[in-house]
């Protein structure tokens, strides 16, 4: 089993960068999938990106596409969601979670953190 928490959430303004982090522990962090997902206020989750172990990122929805980047250092068990140019509609709960498969379905990824809140103001 993995946990993971996230940080680096923030108040910052259209434009503006943020880079969350997401720290994994009890588990082969390596061997997972990781991926973010934003949920905002009153939406279904949204999927952001996704990284493989390997560091191979299949895709990005056209959403963030060009503004966001999935990274992963896997001797630090960490996973990293660089996000530029940020706006307003960018405004949600982040969370990272861990599969064994690549997927954009909430229901593919089986261990989840908490999330951290990212709000962008115009």
């Amino acid at each position: 089993q993995v946990q993971l928490v996230e940080s680096g959430g923030g108040l910052v303004q259209a434009g503006d960068s943020l880079r969350l982090s997401c720290a994994g522990s009890g588990g082969s962090f390596s061997a997972y999938v990781m991926a973010w997902f934003r949920q905002a206020p009153g939406k279904q989750r949204e999927f952001v990106a996704a990284i493989r172990g390997n560091g191979d990122v299949p895709y990005y929805p056209d959403s963030v596409k060009g503004r966001f980047t999935i990274s992963r250092d896997n001797a630090r068990s960490a996973v990293f969601l660089q996000m530029n140019n940020l706006k307003p509609e960018d405004t949600a709960i982040y969370t990272c979670a861990a599969s064994f498969v690549v997927g954009l379905r909430e229901n593919q990824y089986v261990f989840w953190g908490r999330g951290t809140q990212v709000t962008v103001s115009s």
